[in-house]
């Protein structure tokens, strides 16, 4: 499953950097499937839609940092544990029961991210 931010975040701005996928992102900031990852111009996602890896896509969230779903892999096969979750000061980083996602699929994703 993926990673989501609850609105307990303080906006400190810990969990950004430590994201290997680049799918986290400050409230109200557009994100791009390109950031952080090996995707450039039209790519079908491994949901079937196609999209711009270039295009600015809308802010998940206006208030506070926010992750990407689409782009969270939980840090499988980069780190033991989820970064994010790991140096947040306030555990406001938590599994996201909106995106239920096993092992593979989470590995699957890193793999179409980053070109493997």
């Amino acid at each position: 499953m993926a990673i989501i931010i609850t609105d307990e975040c303080i906006n400190c701005g810990a969990c950004e950097p430590e994201c290997p996928n680049n799918a986290i992102y400050e409230g109200a900031a557009e994100w791009r499937y390109k950031e952080g990852t090996k995707l450039t111009g039209k790519i079908v996602l491994p949901t079937g839609m196609e999209v711009d890896a270039d295009a600015p896509q809308i802010p998940v969230s206006d208030d506070v940092y926010y992750i990407v779903p689409d782009k969270c892999t939980e840090c499988m096969g980069f780190h033991e544990e989820p970064q994010c979750a790991a140096v947040c000061p306030v555990d406001c980083c938590v599994p996201d029961e909106n995106h239920v996602e096993d092992e593979e699929t989470l590995l699957n994703r890193k793999a179409f991210l980053h070109n493997e």
